[in-house]
């Protein structure tokens, strides 16, 4: 037990050895030339903690070779499952929304920035889990509903004077027409074909918004975006409202927290709805559906148009919050980060969504001194998901699942 204990940590070391000598020359590299033993060092701790986890993961896995290490560590994490599963769901919720409430008198300004920046991509994320994570269908192109609800406040704002609250239900409409619009030709295809048909279309969106001058202002984007306005009783002079635009951030955190709260509960509706069951359905075998009697192109198009309407919705939220909008925020790149977020957290599972947002828009900041090694840690964090989590962090239950358990 020993001897394999000792060649496993021999591989181990011979092998960040190796990566030392091929990524030595980029590190800590200055304009001219130089390398800073401190930043140097700085990096390789973290890579070395990395490496460490990851080596304790294999030993972990190895079975009863390493037991002397993994039976310690193994208890532990059983211990925190049994605690964590002894408490209702809703003492979790209340303490979750307890932090998430007093959250911004705790974190500053930069840390209630971020904070928005996470809602934001929560609700994509969990728009894109409808189209994905129930519906089975792989959507590259999702980010450009995200811009028709942006393009739609701002042009509505902007050119009508029409206020935030009276644009956001119309974002929602013009998003979820844009989806039924792109879904219509394109749902009946599968698999890669699908892929490819909204990776283009989601690029002709965004081509037809960096290019109708008259419109959207071409790629100079729209300026001049009223934030969002709310009425405030006022009793000076008798009872009466006071129209205030939203300017601090807390009050945008507070409105980007609803707008997720919202999101999340809506797409757990539609999960254990009938509706949630025919997706759900489609998803393990659309065939096999078609021939129970669902209408699977009727309900992968409804999919579509729901995962469009959260977009919308979070893109109207985005340009009160930026007050300016260009396509240069709605990139395929965008789109390929929320469907990370989405495979990384667990297809259809809102709480794997959560941390799956949190671990690629939240975590990334407290590296934001190691900018030109974040995609390095990004890369290698995806390739050990699919080693050892490829379900994501926490995984979707199965319906049927959770219904033999309670009947058992």
């Amino acid at each position: 037990m020993i001897q394999e204990f000792k060649k496993v940590w021999k591989q181990y070391t011979i092998g960040m050895l190796w990566l030392l000598g091929l990524l030595w020359p980029m590190l800590g590299i200055h304009a001219d030339g130089t390398l800073t033993f401190q930043k140097t060092i700085t990096v390789w701790s973290y890579l070395l903690a990395g490496s460490f986890v990851c080596f304790m993961i294999y030993i972990m896995k190895s079975g009863s070779s390493f037991k002397f290490i993994a039976d310690p560590v193994s208890r532990a994490a059983n211990g925190v499952r049994s605690v964590s599963t002894a408490l209702p769901t809703w003492v979790w919720i209340t303490v979750v929304m307890v932090f998430a409430l007093i959250y911004p008198q705790l974190a500053g300004r930069y840390g209630t920035d971020v904070a928005i920046t996470v809602l934001f991509y929560i609700c994509l994320g969990l728009g894109l889990n409808v189209v994905v994570g129930l519906a089975g269908m792989l959507d590259l192109g999702y980010i450009a509903f995200y811009g028709v609800g942006a393009y739609t406040y701002a042009i509505l704002n902007v050119t009508y004077g029409l206020a935030f609250w009276v644009c956001l239900p119309l974002s929602a409409l013009t998003a979820c027409i844009a989806g039924c619009i792109v879904g219509y030709p394109t749902l009946r295809m599968r698999g890669d074909y699908l892929a490819i048909v909204t990776l283009g279309f989601g690029e002709i969106i965004r081509i037809i918004l960096n290019n109708w001058m008259t419109l959207t202002n071409g790629p100079n984007g729209i300026l001049g975006i009223k934030p969002i306005g709310i009425f405030w009783p006022m009793f000076e002079n008798g009872f009466t409202f006071e129209h205030i635009w939203v300017k601090k951030l807390q009050f945008f955190y507070y409105f980007a927290l609803g707008l997720a709260i919202v999101t999340a509960i809506g797409v757990q509706r539609l999960n254990f709805s009938r509706v949630g069951r025919a997706w759900e359905s489609i998803r393990e075998d659309e065939t096999a559906a078609e021939l129970m009697g669902v209408n699977t192109f009727i309900y992968k198009l409804l999919a579509y148009a729901m995962g469009a309407v959260f977009a919308g919705m979070a893109g109207a939220f985005f340009a009160a919050r930026m007050k300016f909008v260009s396509p240069e925020s709605f990139t395929f790149l965008e789109s390929a980060m929320v469907l990370c977020m989405v495979v990384l957290g667990g297809m259809g599972s809102i709480p794997g969504i959560i941390l799956g947002v949190i671990a690629l828009v939240a975590l990334p900041e407290i590296f934001r001194e190691l900018e030109s090694y974040r995609m390095l840690v990004f890369g290698a964090t995806m390739i050990i998901m699919m080693l050892f989590r490829p379900a994501g962090l926490i995984p979707a239950k199965r319906v049927g699942t959770r219904s033999e358990e309670k009947e058992g």
